[in-house]
């Protein structure tokens, strides 16, 4: 940045002195503390908002992995039907004219050989089959216990254990782990992996249950629509939270936040 950049100087001792008082966002604190007027400190940290971050980024050469859905979901006539990604599977079969080597009735080594070799090929191949037809069936069963996310997001996630799967299908709890894990499912509301589908539940004033990925995606719209200069508390999220029925703790309401990475009311607050 250029030394006679306006307000180059007031911007500097605010990074330098006054990191900590900036992401707290109260303006009149830092001015008496900086020593600096009102309107040089708001254009001040106007200049350190208009600045890049990750400046480092711009030397980064990685290339963007994109994700590729393993399975698509679409509604057809009504109901939700599952497809799975056939350009994202192997194309693979045994190789004829080595199959018919093997044909050979005599019992060399080398005929031996073949047909071992065979046998470990179609094993491989069988194998694969079984893993498509795990993979399909998880998904379907995913896909009709989670309809009402299919429809309307997040906030209708209902919660959903690997045990409710590995029951529903007789399989082994970590088989469903295994099948799910880097696997993602393209639905309407977007690409997601088939491990977001699962989650914890809390409680409702009618007895039932509401899953944790729904209470964080109602924190995300309750937060999203406060009032800048008057954030909501983590008790009054919570209080809000009372008044649709779900019943959780304060600490519980700000694990929740924190893991959306969304700071404290103070640090929202905009003045």
């Amino acid at each position: 940045m250029a030394p006679e950049t306006e307000h180059l100087q007031s911007a500097l001792l605010l990074t330098s002195d006054f990191l900590e008082d900036i992401a707290s966002i109260d303006s009149a604190r830092l001015a008496k503390k900086s020593g600096l007027s009102a309107d040089e400190l708001q254009a001040a940290l106007q200049l350190i908002r208009s600045l890049n971050p990750r400046p480092g980024e711009a030397f980064n050469s990685n290339d963007i992995d994109y994700i590729v859905p393993d399975a698509y979901v679409e509604k057809i006539k009504g109901r939700w039907k599952v497809q799975l990604n056939d350009s994202n599977m192997p194309r693979l079969r045994i190789n004829d004219s080595y199959s018919a080597l093997i044909k050979r009735s005599d019992s060399s080594d080398e005929n031996q050989f073949l047909k071992d070799n065979l046998a470990e090929a179609r094993w491989f191949l069988r194998s694969i089959e079984s893993r498509n037809e795990t993979l399909m069936r998880v998904a379907m069963t995913i896909v009709d216990l989670q309809q009402g996310f299919l429809d309307y997001g997040p906030v209708a996630m209902k919660p959903m254990v690997l045990s409710d799967i590995a029951s529903k299908l007789e399989l082994h709890e970590s088989t469903i782990s295994r099948v799910t894990t880097s696997k993602y499912l393209a639905t309407p509301q977007g690409i997601y992996e088939l491990k977001y589908f699962f989650s914890s539940h809390v409680g409702t004033s009618g007895g039932g249950e509401c899953s944790s990925t729904a209470v964080c995606a109602i924190l995300k719209e309750m937060i999203g629509a406060e009032q800048p200069a008057k954030p909501l508390s983590d008790n009054k999220l919570t209080s809000l939270l009372e008044e649709q029925g779900i019943q959780v703790a304060r600490r519980t309401v700000a694990k929740y936040r924190e893991s959306m990475g969304i700071p404290s009311s103070s640090q929202r607050k905009r003045f």
